[in-house]
Order: structure tokens, then sequence, then C-alpha cells
């Protein structure tokens, strides 16, 4: 089973109306202890776990790109000390264009995928989405990026208000033909206890139906997949299988990874256990559970065989390669919902070939009720 790190940095330089991540407003305060923390917490989890070498460090956030090359060196190094990063280790940076004077000196510390966080390249929805950088700075960045020589993927958000499909069509066909060979395009979502639900609850923000939510992604797949980028996982596309998010992936294949910094969650297998870890959100109460206990993790649950097959199921549906449905027979002690599945391939929601099931394109815009579909 392949194994990765996630480091959560919370810092932000504002924060973004639509963001409900756990996130804290940067003020100038002195990154060494939650530096120093985190370096700690990685050395904890290795005592635990024993040494797995890694397929991948992924640094998000909040903003990691704030971090100085130095820092973010300082990081790598203990992922290594503590597990060994494979040779080809994918060492990703989800990163903000205003940051992009960083990007070289972030490239020479070891980073080797920027995830720019363009957004839009339209400027009145940057100004409504709550960015700092306008549509000029974006593309500079990805050419910035590029320039390094490393991977580089770029992240969208559609079906923004007042957004019509065709302008939807000209801004994607233009973030396409960038020197980018991987994408992750979503759509805009009104999460809980964000300003942009409140706006919402207010009538002040009107987003588009369902049917027009389905609309967009339609013409999403379109036009990736006519400019060579065809969908690998609902809301990521990628020029080759090669150029596919090697960490995420962890994520989807429920695979192994810890979760080190403030508010990050893992799971990892250990004495033939899956077991799910969160960490301390607060960063101060986080520094203070590292120095104190040697470990950052509030809890550390032992999930059971049904939850791991539900999360396994729910996951493994978003990819297109989708989920071998013995194995997730054989952790729940019953079978998936046969006539469910017969439906889903009937009505072309779904396919079931070689013991997978997956879903088409037009299943994946209902991933979540399939899931629960198939375990009724």
């Amino acid at each position: 089973m392949s194994f990765g790190v996630y480091v959560h940095w919370p810092y932000c330089a504002a924060i973004c109306p639509y963001c409900d991540f756990n996130v804290y407003r940067a003020r100038g305060a002195d990154n060494a202890p939650l530096l120093d923390a985190i370096c700690a917490d990685i050395a904890a989890h290795a005592a635990r776990l024993g040494k797995r070498e890694a397929v991948s460090v992924f640094f998000g956030g909040g903003t990691p790109s704030l971090l100085r090359g130095a820092e973010l060196a300082r990081i790598i190094e203990a992922a290594d000390r503590a597990f060994g990063l494979a040779a080809a280790c994918e060492i990703t940076l989800e990163c903000n264009p205003e940051d992009a004077a960083l990007f070289a000196e972030q490239a020479g510390a070891g980073v080797n995928r920027f995830s720019v966080g363009a957004q839009a390249f339209d400027d009145a929805a940057l100004k409504a989405l709550g960015r700092r950088h306008d549509a000029i700075a974006a593309l500079r960045a990805v050419d910035v990026a590029a320039a390094t020589g490393e991977r580089v993927s770029l992240d969208l958000i559609y079906a923004r208000e007042g957004q019509s499909i065709d302008a939807w069509r000209v801004e994607l066909q233009q973030a396409l033909a960038l020197p980018v060979e991987h994408v992750s395009l979503y759509q805009l979502t009104i999460e809980p206890d964000t300003a942009f639900a409140r706006r919402a609850a207010r009538g002040q923000l009107i987003t588009p139906s369902n049917d027009e939510a389905a609309a967009f992604y339609e013409a999403t797949l379109g036009v990736c997949d006519a400019a060579g980028f065809p969908a690998y996982e609902i809301s990521n596309h990628a020029r080759s299988e090669a150029a596919r998010s090697r960490h995420n992936l962890l994520y989807w294949r429920s695979e192994d990874w810890i979760g080190v910094g403030p508010g990050a969650h893992g799971r990892v297998t250990h004495d033939g256990a899956r077991i799910a870890t969160e960490a301390q959100r607060r960063p101060a109460d986080y520094i203070d559970a590292v120095r104190e206990y040697g470990i950052g993790w509030i809890s550390d649950a032992i999930l059971s065989n049904e939850e791991i097959a539900d999360e396994a199921l729910m996951m493994g549906l978003r990819i297109s390669e989708g989920v071998e449905a013995s194995r997730i027979a054989a952790l729940r002690g019953r079978p998936l919902n046969a006539d469910a599945l017969e439906w889903l391939v009937r009505e072309g929601l779904a396919t079931h070939a070689g013991g997978r099931i997956a879903l088409t394109a037009r299943g994946r815009v209902l991933a979540n009720k399939i899931a629960a579909e198939l375990v009724s």
C-alpha cells in the first residue's frame, strides 16, 4: 500500500469568502514554533508507525506558498529523515499567484509540482471570490511556475454567480492552452458557516440551479476532452496518466497518509487496523500538544470494516478506475445491492466489468447518492 505525507499550513494573507478549510489570517507571527511542531509531529508518527517510504508530500492549506524555500526544505528533510522519500517522490505545493516571486526558491527546496490557485481568469470574478490577484497575475504565475521546469497544475472555480456556460468554455479553453499538465475544476459550492453562506441566506448570492450546474459540468468535460485533458476524477483532469496527482490518488484509492499541521487528517494502516487521525485545529493548541505530548493529533480512532468499506466506496467512485466490488463486499461482510447496481448500469450511470464498478460521466455527478444506493 502506497504512503504519503500531508502537511497543513493554516495561514492565509486573507480568508476567501467561500472557504471552509481550517485557516487563519497570517498576522506576521514567527513561523518557527509551528515549523518545529510539524517536524516533531512527523518524527512522532514515524516512531509509532515505523519507517515507510513516502511516494508523496503535499503542502496544503491555508497558503503554504507563504513559506520560504528554506522553511519548506526543513519539513521535506524531516519527512525524508523520518520515513524516507521515494526516488520519484511527488512534492506538491498549493500556491497563490501573488507568491510567484518565491516559486524558484521553493523549487530549489524540493517542490516538484506547483498547484496554482488561479480560481478564475476574470477580474470581476476574482474580486467576487475575494481573491487578492488579478487575471494578469494568475497568467504570469503559471508561466513562472512552468519556468522552474517542474510540473504545474491549475485550480479554477466555475458555476460562479452570473457566469454563462459560453463564458466558462472560453475561460477554460484559455486555461488549457497554458503550460499546465493538470487542472482541478471545482463547481462553486456554498459551504456552511462561510461568508458566501451568509450572503446566500440573505438572498445576496445566487448560484446556478442543479440543472444549470449539471450543464456546466457537461460543458467542462467536453472542453477538457477536446483539449486532451480527460477526467480521471470528478473534478480533476490530466494530460497523461503520469500527470495525475499521485497524492490525491492516495485518498481516492484509500491508501495511507499521515496528516500533520493544525487540523490535518490522516489514514494509516498499522498492526492490521485502519486508523483515522485528526490533529488539533488551532495552531496554538497544536504547538502546545506537540510540546507536551510529542504528537499533534487530538484523536485517533480504529475504523470498523464497514466504515472502511463505506469510505473506500465513496472515494473510489470518484475516480475513473472505480472500485473493486469484491473488496467492498468482503469488508462489509455482505454484497453490494445487486438490484441497484443492475439499474445503474442499465441507466448508463455506471459500468460493472472485470469485477470493478465505475461511474460514467453522468453518474459521477451523483456519486454520493449512488454510493448510498449500493450499500442500501
